[in-house]
């Protein structure tokens, strides 16, 4: 039975069904349908997550868009979560998400994603510097913004328990494993902090356990070995060739994706990304709602104005107006600030 939260949850949205692979997907599309790309957010989550992690900060997010538009991934929250038919590959997930948003008439927007979410993030953005993404969505990707993710996995500190699972033993070890002691050990562990409530932590949990998904983690978490292979040869170098805003909005109490990720990103891979400061967590859109819908919102409302303008995200000159935060001008932090130039 679904916890009340849940179920209210799954009340203010629908059910699609993939053309291509025939799973269910839960959908839930907040605000005006008819909103334009610009106007548009598109929400990725990450593992062992689903949409309803956004679920403190869709209505902050809900007042700097006029549609925010997200999904639970097939293997994650209420959507289908096949043993058969279906491989959880980054490819397979990027898949749906066009899906996803074709059946509910979305022609482009600004995407925002969290852990996996990023995985399949950079594989959209393969896709779109590749010229690769359907016809339908004519207006394209208007920013992409990244929070806490292995999107270095050199950089990443896996936890032992995610090790296991990709494992010959995987399995075995999601089997033995399938209890709510290891996997609150798993999620608390890996924040690096306290900020993730035990309620919040109880309702992941509830979510992850739908059909028996907490007995096939071993199955959703092989997108790290996609990761593995692809992430130097094709999705970090399609994000550097990337014209349009790149916000990247770090938590800085992370114990698997730590803030050196966020760094190497914006110094070897996209140095013109706008960054923002998501305070200390992990699991942001459940530990700092508030925090990540403005800082976020910062960066993406620079992105619009940047992108309205036919300027980038950031500009080349200009100095920070430091204070104790950090500037007061693009509001980034000390650590992201290299040269004393202002990243507005």
């Amino acid at each position: 039975m679904l916890a009340p939260q849940l179920k209210q949850w799954e009340s203010e949205g629908q059910y699609l069904k993939t053309v291509l692979f025939q799973h269910k997907v839960f959908c839930k599309d907040v605000g005006n349908p008819a909103a334009p790309p610009d106007r548009t957010l598109l929400l990725l989550h990450g593992f062992p997550e689903s949409s309803f992690s956004f679920h403190k900060v869709v209505e902050g997010l809900a007042k700097l868009f006029d549609r925010v538009v997200l999904f639970d991934f097939p293997g994650y929250g209420l959507s289908d979560k096949p043993l058969a038919n279906y491989t959880y590959s980054l490819f397979e997930q990027a898949d749906v998400a066009l899906q996803v948003w074709k059946e509910r008439g979305v022609t482009g927007g600004h995407v925002l994603s969290h852990d996996m979410g990023d995985s399949v993030h950079t594989e959209l953005v393969a896709r779109h510097v590749s010229g690769l993404l359907p016809a339908w969505l004519s207006a394209g990707f208007k920013s992409f913004t990244f929070t806490n993710g292995n999107m270095v996995l050199d950089l990443a500190q896996l936890r032992l328990g995610q090790k296991a699972l990709l494992g010959a033993a995987g399995p075995l070890f999601s089997r033995l494993f399938a209890n709510w002691s290891s996997f609150n050990f798993t999620v608390q562990s890996a924040q690096g902090n306290d900020r993730l409530t035990q309620e919040d932590a109880e309702l992941m949990w509830a979510n992850v356990q739908l059909q028996d998904g907490h007995r096939m983690n071993h199955l959703v978490i092989q997108y790290l070995k996609d990761r593995m292979r692809f992430e130097k040869t094709r999705w970090l170098p399609s994000l550097s060739l990337v014209k349009e805003p790149v916000h990247i909005c770090w938590g800085d109490a992370d114990a698997v994706s730590p803030a050196k990720v966020a760094r190497h990103l914006k110094e070897h891979v996209c140095p013109r990304a706008a960054d923002a400061d998501a305070g200390r967590g992990a699991f942001l859109p459940a530990e700092r709602p508030g925090r990540l819908a403005r800082e976020c919102g910062r960066v993406l409302q620079r992105g619009v104005r940047a992108q309205r303008s036919g300027g980038g995200s950031r500009l080349d000159a200009g100095r920070c107006r430091f204070s104790r935060r950090g500037c007061t001008v693009c509001s980034s932090t000390w650590w992201a600030i290299k040269g004393n130039r202002c990243h507005a």
